[in-house]
């Protein structure tokens, strides 16, 4: 989508700088690794290992990937095949990437509808984490939000395509 409006964003105004998503990702890898050099300093100089690390990361890169995949849907930067596409006149490009956001929104919905769920079972259930022994709720809470994010992002492209004329 970026190149069909000049590599502008799709969604945003020219001229937004401030995106949550790049603020979330940026913040996601920071932890991630300063957890990782903690890990590495710790285990350097006393050659004992903090497991929790491993929990806290996978919590985290899982974040960092809703995060990237809601700013590639902003931005126009989602990973497509386009050889055929760009081939065809903009009638049928704007058809077929309307479909793919329809499959990708239905994809992501399924995403959130579930993951809200096993977020329940997990608080009903009380499922704690085997590293830290926290609520397991608290990592997969998390999961149906930034689906809804992604999918509002995703939204955000339908309005833009919808109201584009002509590439």
């Amino acid at each position: 989508m970026s190149e069909l409006n000049g590599g502008a964003s799709p969604t945003l105004p020219p001229g937004a700088k401030f995106r949550v998503e790049r603020f979330l990702g940026a913040a996601a890898m920071a932890a991630i690794c300063l957890i990782t050099l903690a890990n590495v300093l710790v285990r350097y100089i006393t050659n004992i290992s903090f497991a929790f690390t491993e929990e806290m990361s996978v919590f985290l890169l899982v974040f960092l990937t809703f995060a990237g995949s809601a700013k590639a849907f902003l931005d126009g930067n989602q990973m497509a095949v386009t050889y055929f596409t760009d081939k065809m006149g903009w009638t049928w490009r704007r058809r077929f990437l309307l479909f793919g956001l329809a499959m990708s929104a239905l994809m992501v919905g399924l995403i959130a509808w579930y993951g809200s769920y096993m977020a329940w079972d997990d608080y009903q259930l009380e499922v704690t984490s085997p590293g830290l022994g926290w609520q397991q709720w608290i990592y997969t809470v998390w999961l149906p939000l930034l689906s809804l994010l992604v999918l509002g992002r995703i939204v955000q492209g339908f309005v833009h395509l919808l109201g584009k004329k002509s590439a």
